[in-house]
């Protein structure tokens, strides 16, 4: 037990800090120091991961919500919209083998890298319209953002008024479609890898609904709470046979970090951090495809 605990600390003390101050990724390191650090098999580390995903993001949530950084609304039916796709995900997962998942795994690890670098990258390449530049300058990349927005989409979220031909309802139709679509996206990947998808709601909430990115981040752990639940749900048909000492270990280091994940939040930008974090991913993705696919072969 001493053993288990000289690993699972310090492994939920640095995925809870990356929750808490980027609002996602983090939870993709669980299966993989499950697997490797705690020698886990991948289908009990997937289901491990809910619970200390599901609770780390719910406490990292309280603590945004507190700071008036959570739509609560919003979030709850974000979550909502993934749960068939929890469902569905848990059930594929069920039905791979160990060295099939971890392989998948390693693949949307580089698909989280890379999607943390080219959010992080994209503002500066991308040019806003001449009446949001000045916005964009001043407020930072959400800000532009949301000023790049056209008035019948400002309208359909509250801000100014749209036009009378009806296109504010077609912008609140195709804001509803990326929304709904980013849900199901996020109830696959939670279902079958036991992860949170934060890099999938985050650039939801703020490129379809308009969020800040403080919002996002603390709105987008309100989501992955409510995904972990549906996935966990869905598995308990089949029984956990999971190392619940070890998972209380991992979840309560997990949670003393998103807490201080969320107090790197309020002082720092994170772009520094996410870089690094891109960076460990990749290479963990190369070590875990190293590992598996010998075995596919």
């Amino acid at each position: 037990m001493i053993w288990v605990l000289a690993w699972a600390i310090p492994a939920g003390l640095a995925i809870g800090m990356s929750l808490g101050a980027l609002g996602g990724g983090g939870s993709v390191l669980t299966v993989p120091a499950l697997v490797y650090l705690l020698h886990q098999n991948a289908h009990a580390a997937t289901t491990a991961s809910l619970i200390i995903v599901g609770l780390t993001a719910a406490a990292g949530a309280a603590g945004h919500w507190r700071a008036g950084r959570v739509k609560v609304a919003e979030g709850t039916v974000f979550g909502l919209l993934g749960v068939a796709g929890s469902y569905a995900g848990s059930r594929a997962s069920a039905a791979v083998s160990q060295h099939v998942l971890l392989a998948a795994f390693a693949g949307l690890m580089v698909i989280a890298a890379g999607a943390m670098l080219r959010g992080r990258s994209a503002p500066a390449a991308r040019p806003s319209p001449p009446a949001a530049r000045g916005a964009a300058s001043g407020a930072g990349v959400a800000a532009g953002r949301a000023s790049a927005v056209p008035p019948a989409r400002r309208a359909a979220r509250g801000g100014l008024p749209g036009p009378a031909d009806g296109s504010g309802t077609a912008w609140r139709v195709r804001d509803g479609l990326r929304v709904a679509g980013a849900a199901t996206v996020v109830g696959l990947l939670t279902g079958f890898f036991g992860v949170g998808g934060g890099f999938v709601i985050v650039p939801a909430l703020v490129l379809a609904l308009g969020f800040g990115m403080a919002t996002a981040v603390g709105t987008s752990l309100l989501v992955i709470a409510i995904s972990s639940a549906a996935a966990l749900a869905a598995r308990a048909g089949s029984g956990f046979g999971l190392d619940w000492a070890l998972v209380a270990a991992f979840s309560g280091a997990a949670i003393a970090g998103t807490l201080a994940g969320k107090r790197i939040a309020d002082r720092v930008t994170g772009r520094a951090l996410t870089v690094a974090f891109a960076c460990l991913l990749a290479a963990l993705a190369s070590y875990m495809l190293a590992r598996s696919l010998p075995a596919l072969a």
